[in-house]
């Protein structure tokens, strides 16, 4: 009883793990992204839990080094994983995190931060988060969901014994849980838009969703921009144009909604392998991710530029099929 009540209260604030008693074909992760460009430095580290479809299970932290192009899996006993029950706050073995703060003790690698000025999703009326009204769809393959568009980074980080000052840096989060990713995607996500001189942010995903024995294309897309968030997606019923550029090797996500038009061209970067869950399989897929790859965004409202110009230091991922199937 105590984890159903969990879980119906995890629903309404996405942030938080929300797989309590869950232990067979789920799984459930934070991405953070983190990018200092004056000191070249760009991770993202992903904690997270999944259970096979046969009850096994671990926890894990993935890290990715954007800039040395590198990748790691650190595997944890389930029982490393300690979530809060009424907020977002995870312990991981010797990691912590939660909206507002990271630890990551690792060999050669140490973060220890505060995030302020952060903006995270603003709910409204039927929308928790960033899913609206979908996000209480039962039985879907993958859920997301949106914690933090954009922070400022405060404290030290530590690279082989190397001390940096975190200041000057941004940093995102967002969140995945399920049984198994989508089909087939692709995903973007920025915070350095030429130009800009407020907090500003990019994230951008079109995914091939399973759901009932059948499929549908799924979207979302979130564009901070002058203290105004612009939203983009399939609940609040935009449209989405995906084309893939064989001979560049980029990929165009194109949406529409009655009053405005985001245009984001993607151009890959080389990048790390990370694991993705498979349903019924645990986390033995693979998706290489850039995190210095490079966006082309034009924003139009009422017919009109509002904003265009290049998104750097991009997270990028296309998934294996993405091209036959989106």
């Amino acid at each position: 009883m105590k984890n159903f009540l969990l879980r119906r209260r995890a629903t309404l604030d996405p942030p938080r793990f929300q797989g309590w008693g869950r232990t067979r074909n789920y799984f459930e992760g934070w991405y953070f992204k983190l990018v200092l460009p004056e000191k070249s430095l760009a991770y993202s580290f992903i904690p997270g839990i999944s259970y096979a479809a046969d009850g096994t299970g671990h926890a894990f932290l993935q890290v990715l080094d954007g800039v040395g192009v590198t990748s790691a899996y650190h595997q944890y006993d389930v029982t490393d994983f300690q979530p809060a029950e009424e907020h977002f706050e995870l312990q991981l073995g010797p990691h912590f995190f939660s909206e507002d703060s990271i630890r990551i003790d690792l060999p050669d690698l140490q973060f220890d931060l505060n995030f302020k000025d952060i903006h995270p999703w603003q709910k409204r009326p039927l929308a928790p988060g960033v899913m609206g009204w979908y996000g209480f769809v039962p039985r879907m393959q993958c859920y997301h969901g949106l914690v933090s568009l954009y922070h400022e980074l405060q404290g030290k980080i530590t690279v082989a014994g190397t001390d940096y000052d975190a200041s000057g840096g941004i940093g995102y989060i967002e969140k995945d849980w399920g049984s198994g990713f989508p089909d087939a995607w692709v995903w973007c996500q920025s915070n350095h838009l030429t130009g800009t001189v407020q907090p500003a942010s990019l994230m951008a995903s079109v995914a091939s969703i399973p759901w009932l024995g059948s499929s549908f294309t799924g979207f979302l897309a979130t564009f901070l921009f002058e203290g105004e968030l612009h939203l983009f997606t399939t609940w609040a019923g935009s449209q989405v144009q995906t084309t893939f550029d064989e001979e560049q090797g980029t990929v165009t996500l194109h949406f529409s909604s009655l009053k405005a038009q985001l245009i984001v061209t993607g151009h890959p970067a080389p990048g790390g392998d990370l694991a993705s869950p498979i349903t019924g399989s645990a986390m033995t897929g693979k998706i290489n991710e850039s995190l210095q790859a490079e966006l082309e965004v034009e924003f139009w409202r009422n017919e009109q530029v509002v904003y265009a110009g290049r998104a750097t230091w991009a997270g990028l991922e296309v998934s294996e099929g993405a091209k036959e199937v989106l």
